[in-house]
């Protein structure tokens, strides 16, 4: 009998599943830190840059196979942003699908934290995979600043935006760059972005140097406005279930982008 019961627990230890919201990691870590590291050695000293945007990934994992597809089809693209909601339920599994989908393409990815990242025990999972919820990289002259704006999810207990990072990056010195792109998952006066300091976010990220526009994801469609009426434009990416993205070229002087459906 004792051999029996013994025989069971060897074959039963591949039977258990763990809880949905349980924050052990099998697949990758510490992604956008690796991620960059390729990102600023393939790009030094390039006068243009083109990155794809794209974001809330969700549930839509045939399309997003398919843009992974559809990148790797291509030789002009030097990285690509995933703008956030990389999960729909903040569980470990949906984020390392995900990745395992992401990983395929030819060039790095980076991601920013999504509302829906942060349900459950989403926060850690992010943390663990992806790293710190704000960061910056350098690409050729330009300066990518990637921020945390999902304010409601966390209450208001957490600082979102993190005032003390952006003013950090408004205070660096030593980095080499001639313009900044701001890139965040929900855009000011979106119904998660804390809006008693809209206001004051957007008069920080104008001190930024060189601030040329900013890139969000979050809204599901295409969308593009001036919302301070400042001249600072916002581009919205549409979710991977219409099957598309944005391809910003950033030249020396100016931008330009497209949107392309697959």
């Amino acid at each position: 009998m004792a051999s029996a019961l013994f025989l069971f627990s060897l074959c039963g230890c591949d039977l258990i599943d763990y809880h949905p919201y349980d924050t052990r990691v099998k697949g990758r870590t510490d992604i956008n830190a690796k991620e960059i590291v390729r990102i600023e050695s393939a790009c030094a000293g390039k006068d243009t840059i083109r990155f794809a945007f794209m974001g809330d990934t969700q549930r839509w994992y045939d399309q997003t196979e398919d843009f992974v597809k559809e990148i790797n089809k291509r030789s002009d693209i030097d990285f690509v942003i995933h703008g956030g909601d990389i999960s729909d339920f903040g569980m470990t599994k949906e984020f390392e699908w995900v990745d395992n989908i992401m990983k395929k393409l030819s060039v790095p990815y980076v991601a920013l934290i999504g509302n829906h990242d942060v349900i459950g025990n989403g926060i850690q999972v992010y943390l663990k995979m992806y790293g710190d919820e704000n960061f910056s990289f350098i690409a050729g002259r330009n300066r990518f600043v990637c921020l945390n704006t999902n304010s409601l999810e966390f209450d208001y207990s957490h600082p979102v935006p993190d005032f003390n990072y952006i003013k950090s990056q408004i205070n660096d010195t030593t980095s080499a760059y001639d313009r900044t792109i701001v890139a965040m998952h929900v855009q000011p006066y979106g119904e998660q972005f804390d809006n008693n300091v809209a206001e004051p976010f957007q008069y920080y990220l104008k001190m930024m140097k060189g601030l040329d526009f900013c890139i969000h994801a979050h809204i599901h469609r295409l969308h593009e406005e001036d919302i301070f009426g400042d001249g600072v434009m916002y581009y919205a990416c549409a979710s991977m279930k219409t099957r598309s993205y944005m391809v910003f070229t950033l030249y020396p002087d100016a931008y330009a982008y497209e949107v392309v459906s697959y």
